[in-house]
């Protein structure tokens, strides 16, 4: 708890001084730490959090403009997991190949391999093919690490700008990035193409050329972070709770049969999504997140004055024993209970407040374990400790291994 007591602190500096710094206008006008007076009650917090932190600057927009874009967020989202759905199976049984190959006693880096499977899902459902090029992949997932290391702890400890080789190094990366998502745009503007990724759903609404590069680089980099995360941790927790690996096997076996894996059927899996909103919970996935307070608002004596800046310690909610029994017990069936659901569903993991790159997360993640445990046995290695790092998405501190066994 102490850990994350001090990475939300210094997240909240570092956050408000990225604010201060883009926007001082708005600091003169209103007196107080916050950012361009809008009237949004829809934004995305893990975008006003990114957004900041990559010192974009484009206008939020009105509450029309921003319904219009959620909007858009959630057709790009649900069309390119339809039009690429096969391609995910692929790449899953890909993965599946890969551990199936391996001895019973060889030791599985967890965090590298479901990372790597999160850049090849991602950079081809969100950015098409020109990542079907393993390099490219390579490509993207260098610059993506350097950006994201410094937006995780550059930018929350001041160490990026007190060092001219890691600042440019940041520049650097994120100037290819951008790069290279101009030449997406610029590609799909205007074409048809067979399959639709989702880039195609900002570059067809309506918005400018600023606004499509910065939500897709936003997309990118936190759908490959999340997506990558919750797949680590979910397997986590299944190679430690048996319990719950076979329960989830059942529905699995019930489910598809002897059957493919398929868009109707992975619907069913219900107790497969409790397992995902319980690892989310559990490992306090995205432990903090921000958003601007649409009216003013009150917390015992102390007023909330409309547009302010407002840190959501999810870290700590998530594990209020108030508010959820056994917090340290992961236990998916708590979230049988309906009034558990609309809590989770309240705090952004789940329902119409879920954020796109978590939703996005959740499909790919779900389509990776049916295959997964359909033939494995994830099991752990004895005597692992993994420990916590919390920043935007938490992690692991170092790699967490595993071993697999074949069911049949």
């Amino acid at each position: 708890m102490l850990d994350f007591a001090i990475f939300a602190v210094t997240f909240l500096l570092a956050l408000v001084g990225a604010v201060l710094y883009l926007y001082p206008a708005s600091r003169q006008a209103a007196g107080i730490p916050g950012i361009t007076p809008t009237e949004e009650k829809d934004a995305d917090p893990f975008e006003t959090m990114l957004k900041s932190l990559l010192r974009y600057q484009s206008d939020s927009g009105n509450v029309s403009e921003n319904l219009m874009r959620k909007k858009m967020y959630e057709n790009g989202v649900t069309n390119s997991l339809r039009s690429n759905f096969a391609l995910l199976l692929k790449l899953s049984e890909e993965l599946l190949d890969k551990w199936l190959s391996y001895p019973e006693s060889q030791h599985v880096p967890l965090c590298q391999h479901m990372l790597g499977f999160a850049m090849k899902s991602v950079t081809q459902m969100v950015m098409g093919s020109t990542f079907e090029d393993e390099q490219e992949v390579i490509r993207f997932q260098k610059n993506h690490g350097t950006v994201w290391s410094e937006i995780g702890k550059g930018f929350l400890d001041g160490s990026l700008d007190k060092s001219t080789t890691r600042k440019k190094q940041y520049e650097d990366a994120l100037m290819q990035l951008e790069s290279i998502l101009k030449k997406i745009i610029k590609e799909r503007k205007g074409r048809n193409f067979s399959e639709h990724i989702f880039i195609d759903s900002l570059v067809q609404g309506d918005l400018n050329d600023q606004q499509i590069l910065e939500d897709s680089m936003i997309f990118s980099l936190a759908s490959c972070i999340i997506t990558a995360k919750l797949c680590t941790w979910a397997v986590c927790f299944l190679t430690t709770y048996e319990e719950v690996q076979r329960k989830l096997y059942e529905e699995i076996d019930q489910v598809f049969g002897k059957g493919p894996v398929t868009p109707e059927n992975i619907e069913e899996l219900r107790y497969c999504r409790q397992v995902l909103c319980e690892t989310v919970r559990t490992a306090r996935l995205t432990p903090v997140s921000a958003r601007l307070q649409d009216i003013e608002g009150k917390i015992d004596k102390f007023i909330i004055p409309r547009e302010t800046l407002v840190l959501y310690a999810l870290g700590v909610v998530l594990q209020d024993p108030s508010t959820w029994p056994s917090p340290y017990k992961f236990d998916p069936e708590r979230f049988d209970d309906e009034s558990v659901m609309k809590t989770f569903s309240l705090l952004g993991f789940s329902g119409t407040q879920e954020c796109p790159e978590l939703r996005f997360a959740y499909m790919v993640t779900t389509v990776l374990l049916s295959v997964l445990v359909r033939r494995l046995h994830l099991l752990s290695v004895e005597g692992q400790v993994i420990e916590t790092k919390y920043e935007l998405v938490t992690s692991s501190k170092e790699e967490a291994w595993i071993t697999v066994s074949k069911r049949y």
